[in-house]
């Protein structure tokens, strides 16, 4: 048997019709959607029964319209073909765009080699969002802006910053879809999500924030404006000089419904929706999608992809110990309902870790990004950039100029504006920098202005100009009551710079506004309070720094400012500076509720009340 072969003719179905090879039946099953464009017709057609589109099957099958020409197809097209209700053509407009939204060949992906989150897939929808002027220009822009010239490793940028927030936003919707297939997330919506992360921070201008926190507010007073508003300003600038329109479309999202959809994820309700239902003011999603706003910029609770990315970022260059782990999150996360509202939310086992987020958050703000020495840095430069704003032009659409703070009026103008116009006034030779460059080069030379002292009010005070202005002018005038006279000092020798510290909510706990669920119930939402966590955790999550700078060299009027300032803050009721009894030990004891003597007292009173031993009372 082994050896004898079958004759030829003969076949093998003789006598033994179980053996025979099926024929090959090219129908009998659909192609996989990554082989659309080979689809014929009735692969099309079963696709749209598949979708419960099947109404249209005809006129599918009339026009020949085949897998290759899907990608082509618009709403005119099936307009002409019949299809004459708008709902309708986009129904299957949506469901064809799921075909090739994000399911592209792992081939077409982009590959990018990320020190904090390793090898990063992007979609090639985004590599061509990377791969314009707009986008590059975050390269010229320091992520933690003039922190950099005190922490030498802070040499990152927001180009790096904004990929990592956009591969995050990714792989947080990715991880709901997996787990919860009933939210019925789309691949339009994923492809969403991670565009509005890509490109969140697309409006930063020079050194990051203190371009709209300090720049701004000073070069253009009582104009209200925010990077968030520039990154979809900068986001619809980049669609149209680009020509992305139609590349967006080519991968399935529908215009202008997604782009509106990509620009609310950044900044919230936009301001055409004011006259809208204010039960729901989003037009991107509707409301059974709300947790998608809950990715990008968090406004909820500020627990968001974009944190995750710069704790990790920051603490990596910076040198600091980062306690958050948001891999740890995404294996806990998941969607939960709330008055009709859905919600992303965790394990109620993750509370304690929620809290060392933000307190990593606050360590940051405290270490690094309010360094002292760092805040006055950017208030030199600040100084530069004011002096020289209406001397420096740049050119933007149409050919008209614009200076550094106008340049936010015009996409095109701002698109030049980055990092750089540091170097460009530093190494300008025209008179009227002369300025702004001897401050930059002082910067340079590290000749800096001089930290006075920092004291805190007792009651949290709404800062404006104006209160910083007449405290300057207190500074000058606090002239101490006792000791010899000091050096005069005048009111533009002083600086104060008032700091913000919170949990990212001002006085309020973020946790307070998170959703936990249990264990025996996944689907049910629970409030945890803080005291249910921990006594040890803070009581206030919000404070506010007072800090005083003298602008100039000499070791005399910097004594005397230091002076001045003791006077100051007992003259305000502020609290005692940490070195008012070394560098003025003649003014502390004015105060009584400064008085070390007074603490000792107020603790044997204390100890005696609770039948306790007062430590003074042993050698």
């Amino acid at each position: 048997m082994t050896g004898r072969k079958r004759p030829l003719g003969t076949s093998m179905s003789d006598g033994h019709e179980d053996l025979n090879t099926p024929k090959k039946r090219v129908s009998a099953v659909r192609l996989s959607h990554s082989d659309f464009s080979q689809w014929g017709t009735d692969e099309t057609c079963r696709y749209l029964r598949d979708e419960g589109l099947g109404q249209w099957e005809a006129q599918f099958r009339d026009n020949k319209i085949t897998g290759d020409v899907l990608k082509r197809l618009r709403r005119k097209d099936l307009e002409k073909m019949g299809i004459e209700l708008l709902g309708d053509r986009l129904r299957i407009l949506q469901s064809l765009g799921k075909l090739w939204c994000i399911e592209e060949s792992p081939q077409t992906n982009k590959v990018f080699n990320d020190p904090i989150h390793g090898h990063v897939e992007l979609h090639p929808l985004l590599v061509k969002i990377i791969d314009t002027p707009q986008f590059q220009r975050l390269r010229n822009i320091k992520q933690l802006g003039g922190t950099y010239f005190v922490f030498p490793g802070a040499s990152h940028n927001r180009f790096e910053h904004s990929i990592g927030v956009g591969y995050l936003a990714g792989q947080l919707v990715k991880a709901l879809n997996e787990k919860q297939p009933e939210l019925h997330i789309s691949q339009r919506d994923v492809l969403c999500v991670q565009i509005a992360g890509l490109c969140h921070d697309l409006g930063h201008g020079p050194f990051s924030h203190m371009f709209d926190a300090k720049f701004i507010p000073k070069a253009r007073p009582g104009f209200s404006w925010k990077h968030e508003k520039a990154s979809i300003d900068m986001f619809d600038y980049l669609l149209d000089k680009n020509n992305l329109k139609p590349l967006m479309e080519d991968h399935g999202l529908v215009l202008p419904k997604d782009i509106n959809f990509i620009k609310e994820l950044i900044v919230g309700p936009l301001t055409t929706n004011a006259g809208q239902d204010q039960e729901w003011p989003f037009t991107g999603r509707k409301k059974d999608k709300s947790f998608l706003y809950e990715i990008v910029a968090n406004k909820r609770n500020g627990i968001d992809v974009d944190k995750w990315d710069y704790f990790a970022r920051d603490c990596y260059h910076l040198g600091i110990q980062n306690n958050s782990d948001y891999r740890r999150f995404l294996k806990f996360v998941r969607v939960c309902e709330e008055d009709g509202q859905k919600l992303i939310c965790t394990r109620d086992k993750e509370v304690g870790n929620l809290y060392d987020m933000f307190h990593t958050r606050n360590c940051l703000h405290k270490r690094a990004y309010q360094h002292r020495v760092g805040n006055i840095i950017e208030t030199m430069i600040n100084e530069a950039f004011l002096k020289a704003d209406n001397h420096i032009q740049i050119q933007g659409s149409g050919g008209k100029m614009f200076t550094l703070s106008t340049a936010i009026d015009d996409m095109e103008a701002y698109t030049k504006l980055t990092d750089c116009v540091f170097e460009q006034i530093l190494h300008s030779s025209t008179p009227e920098l002369a300025e702004a460059r001897q401050i930059l080069q002082n910067i340079l030379l590290r000749r800096l202005y001089k930290f006075v002292g920092q004291t805190q009010s007792e009651i949290p005070l709404e800062i404006t100009q104006e209160m910083i202005a007449k405290w300057e002018e207190e500074l000058q005038s606090s002239v101490p009551q006792t000791g010899p006279l000091l050096v005069p000092l005048q009111t533009e020798d002083f600086i104060v710079s008032v700091i913000h510290l919170d949990y990212g909510m001002k006085k309020d706990n973020p946790i307070d506004n998170m959703r936990f669920y249990c264990k025996a119930d996944p689907t049910k939402t629970i409030q945890i309070s803080k005291e249910q966590v921990s006594k040890l955790l803070p009581e206030h999550f919000a404070e506010q720094l007072i800090r005083v700078y003298y602008k100039k060299a000499d070791v005399e009027g910097l004594d005397a400012a230091r002076k001045h300032f003791v006077q100051w803050c007992i003259k305000n009721n502020f609290s005692k500076p940490k070195d008012g009894d070394i560098i003025a030990p003649e003014l502390t004891c004015l105060k009584e509720s400064w008085s070390s003597k007074k603490k000792e007292k107020d603790n044997n009173d204390f100890c005696c009340r609770n039948n306790a031993v007062p430590r003074n009372l042993f050698p």
